[in-house]
């Protein structure tokens, strides 16, 4: 039976690289990402068996998914039109290593714009090395102002901001803290966590940083 992808492939093969500030030594991109046994690609619905919500586990809690939860899950995104999961395969192993979240805001300010927020950013620590983690997040940059996002936010512990700020993302003087109410937890977590990255560790602030495309 094939497979379903999350969205047309065939975007990422558009991206230009050279657009983006961040340096890779040696240069990789979507296309050609360092090995000929890496491909990056949308998220597909046979991900379920090649270990993506494993990967997922590695960045928080995701809790005990069945096959039917995520296939559901997957066709509301699909039908929605505004997720764009992005994954890293290690086709030797038919695993994925490294996965990053566009999710589209639709707005009416800006004439109507849309703004991109990354999410769920993860790479599979055994592959450290390989400038994966750069290259998943400036994917899902690219492919945010290919779809035509005027800007990209995301939420980042204080130590990952210099490596966000290597690849063209920038905090908003006066307006980059991230606050949270979280729902799934009692009111004494709700206090403790209003500064914090939703499934991180709360003694570990958080910052905005955007990436403006309109500048």
């Amino acid at each position: 039976m094939e497979e379903t992808y999350l969205y047309d492939p065939s975007i990422l093969l558009q991206l230009n690289f050279h657009q983006s500030p961040a340096k890779f030594e040696p240069f990789i991109s979507a296309a050609y990402p360092g090995e000929n046994w890496l491909k990056v690609r949308p998220l597909k619905d046979g991900d379920y068996d090649r270990g993506f919500l494993q990967l997922l586990s590695q960045l928080t809690e995701v809790g005990h998914i069945t096959r039917t939860q995520f296939l559901t899950r997957f066709s509301q995104m699909k039908a929605n039109g505004d997720y764009y999961v992005t994954v890293i395969e290690d086709t030797r192993k038919n695993e994925i290593i490294g996965a990053a979240s566009l999710i589209v805001e639709r707005k009416f300010i800006h004439n109507c714009a849309i703004r991109g927020r990354l999410e769920d950013v993860v790479v599979n620590d055994t592959y450290r090395g390989k400038q994966l983690g750069k290259l998943i997040v400036v994917t899902v940059s690219l492919l945010a102002q290919h779809i035509g996002c005027y800007k990209m936010s995301l939420d980042c512990k204080d130590k990952l901001i210099k490596f966000y700020e290597s690849l063209g993302y920038v905090l908003i003087p006066g307006n980059s803290n991230s606050m949270t109410i979280r729902y799934d937890e009692g009111p004494a977590a709700v206090r403790h966590n209003n500064t914090a990255l939703s499934g991180s560790d709360a003694n570990n602030t958080s910052q905005t940083v955007s990436l403006d495309f309109a500048s």
